[in-house]
C-alpha cells in the first residue's frame, strides 16, 4: 500500500504543477510559471524552442497581441518511473489576439507532453514538447461593455483578466481597487 500511496501521491503533485503553470502563464506571473520548470528545462512548441530562459522571455511579458489568453486543461496521462514521469495533458487555448484590425478570438486544441522529474521532493517540468491538434478563428472578439449575450454586467471584473484578475482579489494576492 505504501508504493500505492506513494504513487497516488506523486501523480496529485505532477497534476498540480501542471495547473499552475497554466494559471501562471494565463497571468504572465514570472514567479508562479518558474516554480513549475526546472531552470535546466527545454521546451519545444513548434513555433519556438530552447531552454527555460528563452521559454520565460517569450512568455512574460507576453506578446503585446495577444491580449488575453485561457489555457483549459484535459486529462493527465501519468506514466511513473522512479524519479521521472512522462505525462501527456490535454489542453484547448484561447487565445485573443490584435490582428491590426481588430481583436480576433482563436483556439488551440492539442497536448503537452512533458518529463517531468523529482528532485529534493518536488516535482517540475524538465522537457515539454507541444503537439498541435486542431486550430480555429472565432472571428471578431466580442466588446466587454455590451456584456455577456447582450445583458450587461454589473461589475468591471466579471469581465476576467479583461479588467483585471479578479480571482487575484479572491485568493488575497491583491487588494481591491
Amino acid at each position: 500500500m505504501d508504493h500505492e500511496l506513494r504513487a497516488y501521491v506523486d501523480r496529485a503533485r505532477i497534476v498540480d504543477c501542471i495547473v499552475r503553470l497554466a494559471r501562471g502563464e494565463d497571468r504572465r506571473d514570472a514567479d508562479l510559471i518558474r516554480s513549475c520548470w526546472w531552470p535546466d528545462a527545454t521546451y519545444d512548441y513548434g513555433v519556438q524552442s530552447g531552454g527555460f530562459d528563452s521559454y520565460l522571455d517569450w512568455v512574460v511579458p507576453g506578446a503585446d497581441a495577444i491580449r488575453n489568453t485561457q489555457h483549459v486543461l484535459g486529462q493527465s496521462h501519468v506514466e511513473l518511473a522512479g524519479g521521472s514521469a512522462r505525462v501527456e495533458t490535454h489542453v484547448v487555448s484561447y487565445h485573443r489576439v490584435d490582428m491590426g484590425a481588430g481583436d480576433q478570438d482563436t483556439c488551440v486544441g492539442g497536448r503537452y507532453l512533458d518529463t517531468m522529474e523529482e528532485r529534493g521532493g518536488e516535482w517540475r517540468i524538465a522537457r515539454r514538447v507541444m503537439l498541435y491538434d486542431w486550430y480555429t478563428e472565432w472571428g471578431d472578439a466580442v466588446d466587454w461593455a455590451k456584456g455577456v449575450m447582450g445583458v450587461p454586467l454589473t461589475a468591471e471584473h466579471y469581465s476576467g483578466r479583461a479588467n483585471g484578475d479578479y480571482s487575484e482579489v479572491f485568493f488575497g494576492k491583491r487588494n481591491e481597487a
